[in-house]
C-alpha cells in the first residue's frame, strides 16, 4: 500500500485540480492571487490523507500550509534560499517542490526523508533535524552570497519553541551586528508572544513593510548621522509608537528591522508582506502567528498529541494499529512517578521533551519538582549539576541524540565533579523512520571515556527498571540507555532489585567455542544466533563498569569473542572490552558487530537492524565468516603480518 503512487490511490489528482498541475515552485507563480487560498485547501487535504496513512511529523505542518505557499510565491527558488528550522513543518514544502507523488513512500525504506535534506533535493538547502540551527546556517549563506556577489534572497524559518534556544539567540546577536541582508521568519504557533492577531495588526504590518516607511527609515539614518542626539532622540520616538502597538522591541535591540505579527494563514497578507521585505535592506524579522493542526479539529485540539503520529483514520483520528505493549519509554515514566512518590529530593528535568520522554504524570503529580527547560539541552544538564551540588537527586530525561548537544555540560559539570545525577538517555540506538538525525548511533562512544560515568544498557522492560533503579541509587554521575519503542516483552516486576552495579549475567552456555557479549537491545537477538551457533550469551549490563571478571574467563574458554552493541564500533562498548583484553596482555580473536561507520537511512527499525546486520541472520553470518577466517592458517597469517 505505502509504494502504491499517489495517481492511482485515493489522493487522486481530481481531487486536487489545482495542486495536481503543480510539480515545482515554478508552477506555482504561474497561478493567479486569487487561487492561492483554494490552493492551501487543497494542500492541507492533500497533507492530511498522506500522514493519515504514513504517519510522521503533522501539527505543525498543518500550520505553514499558507506560509509554505506565501515562501514559494514571492521568493525565486531554489535560486532564493529557504532554511527550515528542525523540519517537522516542511512536509508542505516537500509537496510544493517536487515530491507531491513520492509522499506515500514518507519516511520508509528507500522513500522521501521526514526532514529536508541537501541529498534529495536542491530546494531543501540545509539538512535539519535537530532545533535552531536555522538562523545560524542562513547567516552563512547569506554571507556566501554577499562574498560571491550573488544577488539572492535568504530566509530562515523558526519557530517560537526554537527560538528559545541559546544557538538561535547567538546567530540573531551575530547577524544584527553584522548587518548582513537576512530575513529571520518567526512561526508563532503556541502564543508565546501574544499580541492581538486581526485586520489592524496586519494593515500595520504591510505598512511598517511598504516603501514609504522604509524609505524613511533608512533615510533618516542616514541624515542624522552627523547629529547624534537628534538621532537618538528620532530612535527613541520610534521605538516608543513602535512599542504602543507591537509586542516587544527585543528584536529591534538585536538590530533587525521587527514586522508584524501577521497572520499566518492570510495568504493576501502574507504575499504582501513579504514582497515588501524582500527588497528591505539588512536584518529583519517578520513575525507570524499561525495555529498548530490548522483545519484538521482533531489536530487544533490537541497539537501536542498530534505533533508526530502513526498512521491514523482520518476521520477519527484514532490509530489504525496498537502499539503493543508497554514502551521503554513508559517504564521510564512510570518508574520516575515511583520513585518520586519515595524520594522527594528527585527532581525531573527535560529539555522539551515531556511527552516524548514519558514524564506527562509526573508532571501531573509532581508539578513543582518538574522542570521542562525548553529547547536547552546544555542547560538542562548544568541545571542538573546545580540541583546535585546542593543534595537533591536529578533525573534528566533526554533523547540520545539530543545529548549530543550537552556534551560539554556532561563532562564539565556534572561528571568532572562526580556529581550525582541520573540521564535517562532514550532513544539510543536506531530510531527507524526518523532516520539519522534522530539515531542515537554514538552515546556510548562519547560517554564510555567520560571519567565518573556509570553507563547502562537494559536487555529488556524488566532490567530497565532495575538499571533505573541502579542508576538512581548510585551516588555519582549514571546513565541508563534504552531504545525507542517495545521490547522483547519481558513482564515489568516492580519490586525486582536493583543490578549491582558492574554485574554482567550469562544468559546461555554454549559448546560451540563462541561467546557473544551483547549489550543492551543485540541481547534478544544475541539469544536468538546463541542457538543456532551453540553460543555462550552473555548479558554485559554495563558498558561502563565492565565485569572484567567474567570477560577475562570468556577470553580463556572460547576461541572466538564476538560483541554486539546498537552503536557505532568505533569507541563503542566492543572497544571497551578489546582495551581490556589488551591491558591484560591477551590476543584472542574477537569480532566487533554494531553500527557501520556510515549514517543509516531511515526505515523501519528491523529493516536498519538488517541492513547493518544486527539481526539473527546477520549474526550467524558474520560469526560463520569469522569461524571459517580462523581456521584457514594462510589468511590468518596474512591478517596478522598485514
Amino acid at each position: 500500500m505505502s509504494d502504491q503512487p499517489i495517481t492511482d490511490s485515493p489522493l487522486a489528482a481530481h481531487r486536487f485540480p489545482l495542486l495536481s498541475a503543480i510539480d515545482l515552485p515554478a508552477d506555482l507563480r504561474l497561478l493567479p492571487e486569487e487561487d492561492l487560498p483554494i490552493l492551501a485547501h487543497e494542500l492541507r487535504a492533500y497533507l492530511i490523507d498522506c500522514v493519515s496513512r504514513t504517519g510522521g511529523h503533522f501539527a505543525a505542518g498543518l500550520g505553514v500550509v499558507e506560509l509554505t505557499i506565501a515562501l514559494h510565491y514571492v521568493f525565486n527558488t531554489p535560486e532564493d534560499r529557504i532554511v527550515w528550522d528542525v523540519g517537522h513543518q516542511a512536509y508542505p514544502h516537500k509537496i510544493l517542490t517536487g515530491r507531491r507523488q513520492r509522499m506515500l513512500t514518507l519516511r520508509q525504506k528507500d522513500g522521501i526523508s521526514g526532514f529536508p535534506k541537501r541529498s534529495e533535493s536542491p530546494y531543501d538547502t540545509l539538512g535539519v533535524g535537530h532545533s535552531s540551527t536555522s538562523i545560524s546556517a542562513a547567516m552563512g549563506m547569506a554571507v556566501a552570497a554577499a562574498r560571491k556577489g550573488e544577488r539572492r534572497q535568504v530566509v530562515a524559518v523558526i519557530g517560537d519553541g526554537a527560538l528559545g534556544a541559546g544557538l538561535a539567540f547567538e546567530a540573531l546577536n551575530h547577524a544584527g551586528a553584522q548587518d548582513v541582508d537576512l530575513m529571520v521568519i518567526l512561526n508563532d504557533n503556541e502564543m508565546s508572544i501574544s499580541p492581538p492577531v486581526g485586520a489592524i495588526s496586519n494593515h500595520l504590518a504591510r505598512l511598517l513593510s511598504g516603501k514609504i516607511y522604509t524609505s524613511m527609515r533608512e533615510g533618516s539614518k542616514s541624515a542624522l548621522r552627523s547629529l547624534p542626539h537628534l538621532r537618538q532622540l528620532v530612535g527613541r520616538w520610534e521605538e516608543h509608537v513602535k512599542g504602543m502597538v507591537m509586542p516587544s522591541t527585543l528584536f529591534e535591540e538585536l538590530g533587525f528591522n521587527y514586522i508584524g505579527p501577521l497572520d499566518g494563514h492570510d495568504v493576501d497578507g502574507l504575499i504582501g508582506t513579504l514582497r515588501n521585505m524582500r527588497t528591505m535592506p539588512g536584518p529583519r524579522l517578520l513575525h507570524v502567528i499561525t495555529q498548530k493542526g490548522k483545519g484538521y479539529e482533531p489536530a487544533e485540539g490537541q497539537p501536542i498529541t498530534y505533533h508526530g503520529v502513526a498512521p491514523f483514520d482520518r476521520q477519527t483520528g484514532r490509530p489504525r494499529r496498537s502499539n503493543g505493549g508497554p514502551t521503554y519509554t513508559s517504564i521510564f515514566g512510570d518508574w520516575l512517578c515511583e520513585a518520586g512518590a519515595r524520594d522527594e529530593r528527585l527532581l525531573a528535568i527535560t529539555p522539551a521533551m515531556c511527552e516524548g520522554s514519558g514524564m506527562t504524570q509526573f508532571a501531573k503529580r509532581f508539578p513543582e519538582r518538574f522542570f521542562d527547560v525548553g529547547i536547552a539541552e546544555q542547560h538542562a544538564v548544568t541545571l542538573a549539576a546545580g540541583m546535585a551540588c546542593e543534595g537533591l537527586k536529578p533525573v534528566v530525561a533526554i533523547y540520545s541524540t539530543f545529548l549530543q548537544r550537552a556534551y560539554d555540560q556532561l563532562i564539565h559539570d556534572v561528571c568532572l565533579q562526580d556529581l550525582d545525577v541520573t540521564f535517562a538517555v532514550d532513544r539510543a540506538g536506531l530510531v527507524g523512520e526518523d532516520g539519522p538525525t534522530h539515531a542515537g548511533s554514538f552515546d556510548l562512544s562519547f560517554a564510555r571515556p567520560i571519567p565518573n560515568l556509570a553507563i547502562m544498557t537494559p536487555a529488556d522492560e524488566n532490567e530497565c527498571r532495575r538499571l533505573l533503579e541502579t542508576a538512581y541509587a548510585h551516588p555519582g554521575p549514571a546513565m541508563v540507555r534504552y531504545p525507542r519503542g517495545t521490547g522483547p516483552g519481558v513482564a515489568v516486576d516492580p519490586l525486582a532489585a536493583p543490578v549491582p552495579l558492574g554485574e554482567a549475567e550469562v544468559r546461555r552456555r554454549g559448546q560451540g567455542g563462541v561467546a557473544l557479549l551483547a549489550f543492551g537491545t543485540l541481547v534478544a537477538v544475541a539469544q536468538e544466533a546463541g542457538e543456532a551457533l551453540d553460543a555462550t550469551v552473555v548479558n554485559m549490563r554495563f558498558a561502563k563498569p565492565l565485569d572484567e571478571r567474567l570477560i577475562l574467563e570468556m577470553a580463556s574458554t572460547h576461541a572466538l569473542l564476538v560483541t554486539l552493541e546498537e552503536n557505532a564500533v568505533a569507541g563503542g562498548a566492543g572497544s571497551a572490552i578489546g582495551e581490556l583484553l589488551a591491558a591484560h596482555g591477551l590476543s584472542v580473536p574477537l569480532l566487533h558487530l554494531g553500527l557501520p561507520d556510515r549514517y543509516i537511512e531511515h526505515a523501519s527499525q528491523g529493516e536498519q537492524r538488517a541492513l547493518c546486520g544486527l539481526d539473527k541472520n546477520g549474526v550467524i553470518a558474520a560469526v560463520t565468516a569469522a569461524r571459517q577466517a580462523g581456521e584457514a592458517p594462510a589468511r590468518t597469517d596474512e591478517r596478522r603480518t598485514g
